[in-house]
């Protein structure tokens, strides 16, 4: 998927284990499969996952985990990954890395979910949750700064799109929507403590109800705006709303959500298209509900408040 990826592999992995945590050798290893964009992970044994950064831009993420991971697990209304064991570079793998307890469920896929408005509700609760943390010492989100520091790669993204024109992208209407977006007035609170990165492919869910988030690399402070973007990756239209009322969202944090939601998912479908399938069939879907949403909106582009 990108420049730089380091070789990672299942004798590697049982290396690492037999050298740092020989208490756990012997066990079986086998490669998961996922969508993920920045991590390889390997079940060991029936409870147990390695997590190794595929390039160095994720190798900062491994210590920020190991950090607020256990200060933040008592404070959420979901499972969150619990670090067992903090692995350092070894056997020609350069980086730190994770051995995690297993949490088990399944991704939610938007248009298949069987309870579109409960998980709504529970993803909101975790959302609320995590923005009435009061840790001090927090780092700052990776995306929790100004939606203006999005421009440029967004507009590239959507140059990009103009030039595949299979992927069908309406072009000039993302753009009226990132415009209308970066005219929202700017958060003036304080930063909250936010996810940061609530993809599909970092819930898990059984019953149709949320179980557990995974994955906070990105975690840390900022936007509230940051964490609204399970209501165009993975929600549709009626527990969209549920989510928003929910949490009170207002105007002017809704416009810049939608708009970072739609950012991502533009820079994404270009790069991951012919290397990703799970991450290019997410961002098409988000350019569909964001679009769908401001026409439905009749173009004022607030959710209709």
């Amino acid at each position: 998927m990108h420049a730089g990826e380091h070789p990672v592999g299942e004798d590697l992995v049982r290396r690492l284990i037999a050298g740092q945590f020989p208490q756990w050798a012997g066990r079986a290893v086998q490669r998961f499969p996922s969508g993920g964009t920045v991590n390889a992970m390997y079940r060991l044994g029936d409870d147990m996952v390695v997590r190794l950064p595929l390039v160095q831009g994720g190798a900062a993420d491994v210590p920020l985990e190991q950090e607020w991971l256990p200060r933040l697990a008592p404070r959420l209304p979901a499972a969150i990954p619990e670090v067992l064991g903090a692995g350092q570079p070894a056997e020609g793998y350069p980086w730190p890395w994770s051995v995690h307890r297993w949490l088990a469920g399944e991704n939610p896929e938007a248009g298949a979910l069987s309870e579109p408005v409960l998980l709504a509700r529970d993803l909101a609760a975790f959302v609320a949750a995590m923005r009435s943390v009061t840790l001090p010492g927090a780092p700052r989100a990776h995306r929790g700064g100004p939606l203006a520091a999005l421009d440029e790669g967004t507009r590239a993204a959507i140059g990009e799109l103009r030039g595949i024109p299979e992927e069908g992208v309406d072009c000039d209407s993302v753009t009226a929507v990132w415009e209308g977006a970066l005219r929202a007035p700017a958060w003036d609170g304080p930063p909250v403590w936010l996810h940061a990165d609530l993809m599909p492919g970092n819930l898990l869910v059984a019953g149709g109800r949320l179980t557990a988030v995974i994955d906070f690399g990105c975690a840390g402070t900022g936007d509230p705006a940051c964490d609204l973007f399970p209501a165009w990756n993975l929600l549709p239209p009626g527990a969209r709303e549920a989510f928003r009322e929910a949490l009170g969202v207002d105007d002017a944090t809704w416009a810049r959500g939608r708009g970072r939601t739609l950012s991502q998912a533009l820079i994404a479908l270009p790069y991951y298209r012919t290397t990703n399938p799970a991450m290019a069939r997410n961002a098409r879907h988000v350019i569909r509900a964001v679009l769908e949403e401001v026409r439905s909106d009749g173009g004022r582009g607030h959710g209709g408040r």
